[in-house]
């Protein structure tokens, strides 16, 4: 597991600094929105797909 500074979590680290992220405006809290939908969706790309793994040849 990646850790971060002082032997603490990495994500658990990235997790209280976005919450520490206090929107000042509409404008602002609609990027960090998009920013959380981007990960998300980037996440989901990612995320391994079961494959075929019964190759038959006819």
């Amino acid at each position: 597991m990646t850790r971060a500074k002082n032997n603490l979590d990495k994500n658990l680290s990235g997790v209280v600094h976005d919450l520490e992220n206090e929107p000042v405006n509409a404008h602002h809290a609609q990027q960090l929105q998009q920013d959380k939908n981007d990960r998300r969706h980037q996440d989901a790309l990612n995320h391994d797909q079961p494959t075929d793994l019964d190759h038959q040849h006819s």
